[in-house]
């Protein structure tokens, strides 16, 4: 039903003795109020000013009655409409049929509106309510002057704390996000990577500082990491929880992850070992690193050549791969990244490996068997 410009609906109930259809109803109550009221309240002409609207029937036929229910929009005042209302009263016969009409209710819309006003306003006043939250206007501007802590670093325009540069330590995050984050509970000393490659400006800090990468607890947080750990000095490793972003995290949690960073080598030694399985099948290797003496290194190629860790580290040469009776230091793994596959050892003291040599720790080997 289009309301329009509405004031009040007549609602009414039509019961007729035999069959009938809508056409009959609405023909009937033009038909039998036709001057009822005189020219100024003819259904007709009130129907073409648009002071009446479109008559809406409901009809509903049982056991050979029919049962309908009327609703008729005015725009007329109470007095006029209650005219209305009282003469469609009066109709008694629809089609062949007799019919009668009773009026059930008159409902006033503006009174609805009223209300749909009154419940909306309190909508919005509680809305409006919400917004004055002081905290939230505090910690607004608190991000302001954060933001405006962050610098520029390097030829690589990093986002960085203001304290980078005169800090021993740094901490390395993935994005500005992070950065901006660190600085809201009083962290300084952070710089964002800014994406997937490792910048210049990055490389050269982990040579002069004391470095802690923080990444996010997702698979882009690993692999940063790991292309951290190959390419820079890194001495600690920090994760936020797993399927966290360190964006995201409150003070609680960044000191705490903070606190449970761990030397960059245990990181590598834990993906290394991370499947004793993997390590099983080497087990001719190990056989072979039993025999050896402490200190001594096996050169496996097309023939074996035994010598001193030394010898090699002075001369290197190409391998399939080396068993080392001692620690696979960062030394023996720079002389070696490009010469040969694996290197098997008592333990990994690294801090970076490239992607293209696989070290075996052969230390808890024993346990794991």
């Amino acid at each position: 039903m289009d309301l329009g410009t509405a004031k009040y609906i007549i609602h009414a109930e039509l019961i007729a003795d035999g069959y009938i259809e809508k056409n009959d109803i609405i023909g009937a109550i033009f038909g039998q109020t036709e001057g009822l009221l005189g020219d100024e309240l003819d259904l007709r002409e009130l129907q073409k000013s648009g002071r009446i609207g479109r008559i809406d029937v409901e009809l509903t036929n049982i056991n050979g009655k029919s049962i309908a229910k009327i609703s008729i929009p005015s725009s007329l005042d109470r007095v006029e409409t209650s005219l209305i209302a009282a003469a469609l009263e009066t109709v008694d016969k629809v089609g062949p049929c007799n019919a009668k009409i009773k009026i059930i209710d008159i409902e006033d819309i503006r009174k609805r509106k009223r209300k749909y006003i009154v419940e909306r306003a309190k909508e919005i006043l509680s809305e409006m309510m919400e917004d004055i939250d002081i905290n939230a206007i505090i910690e607004e501007i608190r991000n302001s002057v954060r933001a405006k802590e962050i610098v520029e670093y390097g030829e690589d325009k990093l986002p960085a704390g203001p304290n980078v540069d005169k800090d021993e330590e740094i901490i390395i995050v993935e994005g500005k996000a992070d950065v901006l984050n660190l600085l809201k509970y009083g962290i300084k000393n952070a710089i964002a990577v800014n994406g997937s490659s490792v910048p210049k400006t990055i490389i050269d800090l982990c040579k002069k500082k004391i470095v802690t990468v923080f990444t996010d607890g997702d698979r882009g947080g690993e692999l940063i990491l790991k292309e951290l750990l190959q390419t820079c000095d890194i001495d600690y490793v920090a994760r936020a929880p797993n399927g966290r972003e360190v964006e995201e995290l409150t003070k609680k949690e960044i000191i705490k992850c903070l606190r449970n960073r761990i030397p960059s080598y245990h990181y590598i030694i834990k993906e290394e070992v991370k499947e004793p399985k993997k390590i099983n099948k080497f087990s001719n290797y190990y056989e072979k690193y039993l025999k050896l003496n402490e200190g001594e290194l096996l050169v496996i190629g097309d023939e074996e050549k035994l010598m001193k860790l030394e010898e090699y580290l002075k001369e290197p040469c190409e391998a399939e791969a080396l068993i080392v009776k001692g620690d696979i230091t960062q030394s023996l793994v720079d002389a070696s990244y490009d010469k040969v596959k694996f290197i098997f050892g008592k333990s990994i003291k690294v801090a970076k490996k490239p992607l293209n040599l696989s070290l075996i720790p052969f230390g808890g080997l024993d346990e794991q068997r």
